[in-house]
């Protein structure tokens, strides 16, 4: 009966939360910038000449893939961020259903973000 108590107590710290460290959001999203600006370094320094040949495709491929996948993720990791500063502004306020004109906005405010992130490349 020991030996399951003691394994009990080893699961319930083992699988106890952690929380992250305080800068985190911030490290993730220099970084992203960080490989987005690399990605359109690279694509910025291709030659279209050299394509002729099937084998200078790669990295402009993967320069393409992971500049888009960065960009996405910082789009992402913004607006998950202005909402949460949003949530946290309503919580002492009266709380409001989420409504279609609230789900409307969002996306818009998130599409202008996305432009504007474009256009500083």
């Amino acid at each position: 009966m020991a030996d399951a108590a003691n394994f009990e107590a080893l699961l319930r710290e083992a699988l106890a939360p952690v929380e992250p460290p305080a800068d985190l959001v911030e490290r993730l999203e220099s970084t992203l910038q960080a490989i987005t600006e690399l990605a359109a370094d690279e694509l910025e320094a291709w030659e279209l000449r050299a394509m002729r040949d099937p084998r200078n495709w790669a990295r402009p491929a993967a320069a393409v893939v992971v500049g888009g996948a960065a960009g996405t993720a910082l789009v992402l990791l913004r607006a998950r961020r202005r909402a949460q500063a949003a949530r946290a502004e309503l919580e002492g306020q009266r709380r409001i259903p989420f409504s279609r004109r609230d789900a409307e906005r969002a996306l818009r405010e998130l599409s202008e973000h996305a432009r504007r992130i474009i256009r500083e490349r």
